[in-house]
C-alpha cells in the first residue's frame, strides 16, 4: 500500500501560504509553518516527501532552515521559493543544498508538476530500500575510484561514502554513465532538472562547484570533472581518473 504524500509548506506570506496550501492539497497532506524554527522542529519529527521553502523567513531565514535541513537529512528534496531573483541570492539557495528555485509569482500548473516530479522520485528512494515493494537489485558503475550504486542513490569514493543531495547525485550519475563525453550546460539542465525547467547557467556551475568540493582532491584544481571551455563539462575517462585518484 503506498504510503500517503506528505508535504512540508515553509512561508510565512499567509497569502501565498493559502494559495500553495490549496493548490497542492490535492497532491497530498500538507503540512504549512510560518516560520524557520516551526518548519526545522516539523522536518525533525515527522518524514515529509517534498519541502517547499520561503527563503524570506521570520526567526530563521529560508537559507540557514534549508542548512539545518540538509544536516539532518541529504535525501528528501528541497524546492525553494522567492521572490528574489538576483544571481547571488539563487546560487545561494542552490549552495545552501536547495534541489530546485521557483521565483514568484509562480505558473501554479507549473509548481504543481515540480512537486509530483520531486514525490515520484522522493518515493522511488524509498521503495529501492523497502524489499516488500522493490527486490534487492544493486546497479552498480564502477569509474576510477568511485563505486556508483544506482538503486541505492549511494555513492563511495575510494570506500567513502559520499553526503550528494538528490540533484548531485543525477549530476553525477549522468556524467560518470559518459566519461570522456563533454555535456552542454543546457543539456545537463534539460536532463537532470527536466524540459521545463527555466533556471539559468549558473545553476548548473553552481551544483558543479558542489559537486567538485566533495570528490576532488584539490577542487580549484579539478581532474574528475572537467570545464570545456565554451561548451561545459565531462568526467573524466576511467584511466585519467586512475592516475589523478591514486
Amino acid at each position: 500500500m503506498t504510503s500517503p504524500v506528505r508535504l512540508l509548506l515553509i512561508e510565512d506570506n499567509p497569502v501565498v501560504g493559502a494559495q500553495v496550501r490549496d493548490l497542492l492539497s490535492t497532491e497530498g497532506e500538507v503540512t504549512w509553518v510560518q516560520n524557520g524554527e516551526d518548519g526545522v522542529a516539523q522536518f525533525t519529527s515527522s518524514a515529509f516527501d517534498v519541502v517547499l521553502l520561503d527563503l524570506t523567513l521570520p526567526v530563521m531565514d529560508g537559507i540557514d532552515v534549508c542548512r539545518h535541513l540538509r544536516a539532518q537529512d541529504m535525501l528528501t528534496p528541497i524546492l525553494m521559493l522567492s521572490g528574489r531573483t538576483s544571481t547571488d541570492e539563487i546560487v545561494g539557495g542552490f549552495d545552501a543544498g536547495a534541489d530546485e528555485y521557483v521565483t514568484k509569482p509562480f505558473v501554479t500548473d507549473e509548481l504543481a508538476a515540480r512537486v509530483r516530479r520531486l514525490v515520484r522520485r522522493r518515493q522511488a528512494m524509498r521503495d529501492t530500500c523497502n524489499p516488500q515493494v522493490a527486490p534487492p537489485v544493486c546497479r552498480t558503475l564502477h569509474c576510477g575510484a568511485f563505486v556508483i550504486e544506482i538503486d541505492q542513490h549511494r555513492v563511495l569514493l575510494a570506500g567513502e561514502r559520499l553526503a550528494l543531495t538528490p540533484k548531485e547525485f543525477e549530476l553525477l550519475l549522468l556524467l560518470a554513465q559518459h566519461p570522456g563525453r563533454a555535456f552542454t550546460r543546457g543539456e545537463l539542465l534539460q536532463t537532470v532538472w527536466g524540459s521545463a525547467f527555466d533556471g539559468y547557467d549558473h545553476t548548473i556551475n553552481t551544483h558543479i562547484n558542489r559537486l567538485r568540493g566533495k570528490i576532488e582532491a584539490d577542487p580549484g584544481h579539478p581532474v574528475c570533472i572537467e570545464t570545456v571551455w565554451g561548451v561545459g563539462y565531462r568526467f573524466a575517462e576511467a584511466p585519467d581518473l586512475v592516475q589523478a585518484l591514486a
